[in-house]
């Protein structure tokens, strides 16, 4: 990743609007009213998004190694529309926030994903307009308890509290040029345990868009995460967790049990 200032918007703890930067997403910095500092030393809060939606089954890679199931009762054929899930409000969590492992499960899967922001109301977007609507790119951990069903993605597997990780930052289409060839890596205690690039869509991005908004209107705001690819890591108590996409910079929580976490408010 080469080191670059871009453009951003991010919200800190205490302010009241997202704040409009630039970042250094390689260097992990932040240029706040000319002054360069180091990201890990903010305090951050979740980005201003709307609806947090999710696409199951979007890596080509993960309906490969599927494809006997989708044949199968009750299914019988493949999905031939995005097949999505609510990750709401409740599982959001800003970068470097504990993510709590729930009593009495041991490991978690980090799902590893590019989220798109909306910029305006979009409904039967086409596909070649589809970058009107897109305001700009973010980085989310779709948190889920492994063993769930993917193609009715269970509430009890991915919505539990602090369950969806989101930012540190927004960063505005315009300033990510290829976002349908994006690496997406997944580390966990600072060892990359998955590696994909968004190039592996099933529905790329703009396809995405425009088939989500033929059956629904998608609200200036709402941000669409793309997918989670194959085969996502395990993660456990005590584990410091990272998800990075190419050009947008890196996201860090860290696992923690539950029960420590009792009495505290999740921001």
């Amino acid at each position: 990743m080469t080191s670059r200032s871009i453009p951003a918007l991010l919200a800190l703890r205490g302010r009241t609007q997202p704040l409009g930067v630039r970042v250094d997403p390689a260097a992990n910095a932040v240029t706040i009213d000319g002054r360069r500092v180091d990201a890990s030393t903010l305090d951050f809060e979740v980005p201003a998004i709307g609806c947090l939606y999710g696409a199951a089954l979007n890596f080509r890679g993960l309906r490969s190694q599927l494809e006997p199931d989708f044949y199968r009762p009750p299914h019988e054929r493949p999905p031939v529309a995005p097949v999505l899930y609510i990750k709401p409000r409740n599982t959001w969590l800003a970068h470097r926030r504990p993510v709590p492992l729930p009593v009495g499960v041991e490991t978690v899967e980090v799902g590893a994903t590019l989220g798109v922001v909306i910029a305006r109301d979009a409904r039967r977007v086409p596909r070649a307009r589809a970058a009107e609507v897109i305001a700009g790119y973010t980085i989310v951990n779709d948190v889920t308890i492994p063993g769930s069903g993917l193609f009715r993605p269970p509430l009890r597997a991915k919505c539990r509290d602090g369950f969806c990780p989101v930012g540190p930052w927004i960063v505005p289409r315009d300033s990510v040029a290829t976002p349908d060839a994006l690496e997406i890596r997944a580390s966990v205690n600072g060892e990359v345990r998955m590696r994909n690039t968004t190039a592996n869509l099933h529905r790329d991005i703009a396809a995405l868009i425009a088939d989500v908004t033929e059956f629904m209107t998608l609200r200036a705001g709402d941000l669409l995460a793309v997918g989670v690819p194959e085969h996502p890591p395990l993660a456990q108590a005590g584990d410091e967790v990272t998800v990075e996409v190419e050009g947008l910079g890196r996201l860090e929580n860290t696992l923690v049990p539950e029960e420590i976490l009792l009495g505290e408010v999740l921001p």
